[in-house]
């Protein structure tokens, strides 16, 4: 699994546009359908919440893809 480390900014980031800023989805688009489709994880859970808000400390998991929130 790859690792990613992605430093937040502001109190939080919608998780669709994490997705796309790391590069794991190409747009935004994509990020809402892999949150859709059920293939994303927030803390070992799906999250099936395009614009969950996703703070520092959490970590992410998509497409072999493990991005830890800072």
């Amino acid at each position: 699994m790859q690792n990613e480390q992605f430093e937040l900014n502001g109190e939080y980031i919608a998780l669709c546009d994490l997705l796309k800023l790391v590069g794991v989805a190409q747009s935004g688009g994509q990020g809402k359908q892999m949150v859709s489709d059920g293939i994303v994880t927030v803390d070992g859970e799906v999250e099936l919440r395009k614009a969950a808000k996703i703070r520092a400390g959490q970590l992410v998991e998509c497409a072999g893809v493990r991005i830890t929130v800072v």
